[in-house]
């Protein structure tokens, strides 16, 4: 038996549930891992409200992003072997498996060696961030002087966007609602922060920008602001939306996209990960931005104990963070 997190009901982070679960042996094609850490995601918590796309089937297994210590080997898994650190990448659609847990049985697909170095916070941390931002690398190419405008840019992928515009030697302009942030997200990288409700960010982004407007915004609230984010784009920008946090509709900025040859794109990091000479491409850059230091992952909070992953849900929709939220088991 384990302790793991199960969900019984739809609601906020007290319908978490600790349960004594009997887990079994890994089947064929998967592992079974003693698991260190977990990443939490705004995805796990819309799942768990029931606001995502994927109707949770309850009582529902829960948690898909983190690092373990692999314990069982099921037939026919290659290339791991029991003892090796590894980490559990979110590609799975949720509540098939769950790792919010003391032990987890996973798809072997769906792991990575852990990147040496690291400590299981930071290697829970990586990922679901990295992939998801990697957008502004292989699809909007990115490069030196490019305005890239960063929403929600205390977020874990908010942050991971800023270090590979910083990368690429674009100019990164961090968005974040009030100023309170600013200091923080300066001192994360951003080149210049934009407090969006209490700034003109059309005419901030063309002061920074010398009037060119900004190569590509990067989005995971939508709704109506995303008129003003068209708005603040070059011709032929991009701007992308990988979320729906604000919970209203998203209109499409029709004028905005139609005289300035915009595109308005959606995205999500299993673009990447479905495709395997793209998901090996980006881990290659990915793993050497971590060697050489250009991508770190910044953890905002580390909780402790399988009991603290209601409290580190509270802490993740309180909007305080800067940075990855982590529990470490």
């Amino acid at each position: 038996m384990t302790r793991a997190v199960r969900i019984h009901e739809l609601g906020g982070p007290e319908v978490l549930r600790i349960e004594d679960i009997d887990i079994g042996d890994p089947a064929a094609g998967e592992v079974r891992i003693r698991v260190e850490a977990v990443g939490l995601n705004r995805a796990e918590a819309m799942y768990r409200a029931g606001r995502y796309p994927v109707t949770p089937q309850l009582p529902s297994l829960i948690g898909y992003e983190g690092v373990g210590v692999i314990e069982a080997l099921g037939d026919g898994v290659e290339g791991f072997e029991i003892g090796q650190r590894v980490c559990v990448l979110p590609m799975i659609q949720q509540g098939q498996y769950g790792i919010w847990a003391e032990a987890a049985i996973v798809p072997a697909r769906i792991l990575l060696p852990a990147p040496p170095g690291l400590t299981p916070a930071e290697a829970a941390s990586i990922w679901m961030q990295y992939m998801t931002a990697f957008a502004l690398i292989e699809v909007a190419d990115i490069g030196i002087g490019d305005g890239v405008i960063v929403r929600a840019a205390s977020s874990s992928v908010g942050i991971a966007a800023i270090q590979l515009a910083n990368w690429a030697g674009a100019i990164s302009i961090a968005c974040t609602r009030k100023h309170d942030k600013t200091e923080a997200l300066l001192a994360q990288g951003a080149a210049h922060v934009i407090a969006t409700e209490e700034e003109d960010l059309v005419a901030r982004v063309m002061e920074i920008t010398g009037g060119k407007g900004a190569r590509t915004a990067f989005d995971p609230v939508g709704g109506p602001y995303v008129e003003t984010l068209a708005s603040a784009l070059a011709p032929r920008g991009i701007l992308f939306i990988y979320g729906g946090l604000s919970g209203q509709e998203t209109p499409y900025p029709h004028w905005q996209c139609a005289f300035k040859g915009l595109s308005m794109r959606g995205w999500v990091a299993s673009e990447i990960w479905n495709h395997p000479h793209r998901y090996k491409a980006a881990q290659e850059k990915i793993l050497a931005g971590l060697a050489g230091g250009h991508l770190r992952p910044v953890i905002a909070r580390e909780f402790r104990g399988l009991d603290q992953l209601a409290e580190a849900n509270r802490f993740l929709e309180s909007n305080q963070q800067v940075g990855k939220v982590v529990v470490t088991i």
